[in-house]
């Protein structure tokens, strides 16, 4: 009697889960059919959720760790899984759970398939989160992965230390991801993934995302894209076949810089040499349940309503900093202090059709009546003279922020060499194309009059002698 009275109520609770699951997947379908802004201003929080929380019309923050169970049949529904709850915030909670639905909407905006998201602490645990599953020894023999070199040097240094050196997992770096032969060659039997950073921070390298998915599906490998630089509101790499989207939520999304978090996308029915059929069919939901839970990297909900915040303008900001990112690109492409600016918006750049073909300003033809083309607030640029003339030059910026940050309202400065791809060593460097002399800029909301002020008065600063010892 007691066994079968105790199934009943963990019955009770299961079914009302599947009532409340049904209710999201009602009010997820109604908002994909939404316009991308109003996504990213409401989210999947709505009338029935704000009725929940004392009508608040913002997202509510749960600050608490931990949730209160009715009874034991109503805990032991929710941590088995077979009901929804936030249970712990290291697994699940409710303001997390908000930003993971805006951006797996933002992300699978245009999709025809099922997406869904997982956040993390940071874009490096989701980096993580999103490759790690795929790594498992199936005692086949050994294992590689397939991965462009032009990444972020966090990024570079998971793969080659933590990855290879560390665990033995052979890396096989694609040199020039522009060269599809490259990618192609280095795929075989034994590798688990396909992993690239579009456009590449700091050298915005680039590649044709179709054809590369292509590539990976007919050998049964996951594509992997990191998009943090574009964002979903210019390029949504789900819609040309990747089967994953890695994103440093901290950047562009997270435009006021108040927040450090991460997160993994994924699409439905995702292709796998290893792993358990959960994995291929729900990737973020997998990683977010059971890898994510006892690798621990839960993000603060006080971080994830900051987040939210910034989300609901997302693609009027980035607009406005790609924009002006053109124009500073421009100007610098024309002072002969510079010898080489990498951004994609540049025509003569080797990136420059790719760029045209993938990245769009989402929904522009009802601003502008057409589709536009736009490029991102990255770009970087060579400093004529070697890395001490561009040292000279950035500690001359006065208005710029010299930091190694990204995505800002506020326009940031870095030179990688000696900040973010500093650990991975000069051989590293060579390898992603990361020169000395190369400065990292981040185009904020500021005037692009005064951006290219600053720059131009930094850039005098440097000095015709400089310009003259580089031309010898």
């Amino acid at each position: 009697m007691t066994d079968h009275n105790h199934s009943t109520g963990v019955q009770h609770y299961i079914d009302q889960g599947q009532a409340m699951l049904a209710g999201l997947a009602a009010h997820r379908a109604a908002m994909r059919g939404k316009k991308f802004d109003t996504i990213a201003v409401h989210g999947l929080y709505g009338m029935q959720a704000a009725l929940g929380n004392q009508g608040s019309i913002i997202e509510p923050v749960y600050m608490s760790t931990a949730q209160h169970f009715e009874n034991s049949d109503h805990m032991e529904a929710a941590l088995s899984y077979q009901m929804p709850g936030w249970i712990y915030s290291r697994v699940a909670n409710p303001t997390v759970g908000f930003l993971e639905e805006t951006l797996a909407l933002l992300e699978g905006y245009g999709f025809g398939g099922e997406v869904t998201a997982c956040a993390t602490a940071s874009g490096m645990a989701a980096v993580f989160m999103a490759t790690n599953p795929f790594l498992e020894r199936d005692g086949s023999g050994p294992i590689n992965f397939v991965a462009s070199a032009k990444c972020y040097g966090g990024t570079f240094m998971l793969f080659s230390e933590r990855y290879a050196r560390e665990r033995g997992i052979e890396l096989r770096w694609v040199k020039n991801p522009l060269d599809f032969d490259e990618w192609a060659g280095q795929i075989d039997a034994n590798t688990r993934f396909v992993f690239g950073e579009m456009p590449s921070n700091p050298g915005l390298g680039m590649f044709d995302i179709a054809a590369l998915a292509e590539l990976a599906h007919g050998h049964g490998l996951p594509l992997i894209i990191d998009s943090t630089v574009a964002t979903p509101a210019l390029m949504r790499p789900l819609l040309h076949g990747a089967d994953i989207v890695v994103q440093s939520v901290s950047k562009a999304m997270t435009t006021s810089g108040f927040a450090i978090a991460g997160a993994v996308i994924a699409r439905a029915n995702i292709p796998s040499r290893v792993g358990p059929d959960a994995l291929r069919q729900n990737f973020a939901l997998y990683v977010k349940l059971l890898p994510f839970r006892d690798h621990g990297p839960g993000i603060s909900p006080f971080s994830a309503m900051m987040i939210l915040n910034d989300l609901r303008t997302l693609r009027s900001k980035v607009n406005l900093m790609s924009t002006s990112a053109m124009r500073v690109a421009q100007f610098l492409a024309d002072q002969p202090q510079i010898e080489q600016v990498f951004y994609p918006g540049l025509p003569g750049t080797p990136e420059y059709a790719i760029a045209q073909k993938y990245m769009w300003l989402v929904d522009a033809e009802e601003e502008f009546g057409a589709p536009v083309n736009r490029f991102s607030h990255l770009l970087g640029f060579t400093v004529a003279g070697g890395p001490a003339a561009a040292r000279k030059f950035f500690d001359q910026l006065q208005m710029i922020w010299r930091a190694t940050d990204l995505g800002r309202v506020k326009t940031v400065a870095t030179i990688p060499a000696i900040s973010t791809h500093q650990q991975q060593g000069e051989e590293g460097r060579d390898l992603a194309n990361v020169a000395g002399n190369l400065v990292r800029l981040s185009v904020g909301a500021e005037h692009p009059a005064d951006i290219i002020g600053d720059l131009e008065q930094a850039l005098a600063a440097v000095g015709e002698r400089t310009v003259m010892a580089a031309a010898r």
